[in-house]
């Protein structure tokens, strides 16, 4: 999800402010041991106190994790670090927070962008 907001100055030019989407690499570099996923261009972690908090509303099922990858930071699309293919995910009652569903478990996961 990328937002642009661009405005003027009295001398005609014009700037350019982006929030955009930060990667795996970034993540594991502040968080080593964040349990991520990347789904449609963002990564999504878990165990995030005030996400735990929430009372969500489980919606439709959207995908779910198609490989794993534990050993390197170039994830794709329905990539996971610690979860298990297989893995479903769901949207919720509440933008930017996704639940997936494993072994009789369900976890909440929020987009991680930076501003």
């Amino acid at each position: 999800m990328i937002f642009t907001s661009a405005g003027c100055s009295n001398e005609g030019e014009s700037t350019a402010v982006s929030i955009d989407a930060i990667n795996a690499e970034e993540v594991l570099r502040l968080d080593p041991d964040a349990d991520i996923f990347q789904y449609d261009g963002v990564i999504y972690q878990t165990n995030i106190d005030w996400v735990e908090e929430l009372s969500l509303k489980k919606d439709a099922q959207i995908g779910e994790i198609q490989s794993r990858n534990e050993n390197d930071t170039d994830f794709e699309d329905a990539m996971s670090n610690k979860l298990p293919v297989g893995a479903k995910i769901f949207k919720t009652n509440k933008s930017g927070i996704l639940i997936v569903e494993t072994g009789g478990e369900s976890l909440k996961y929020l987009a991680i962008v930076e501003g």
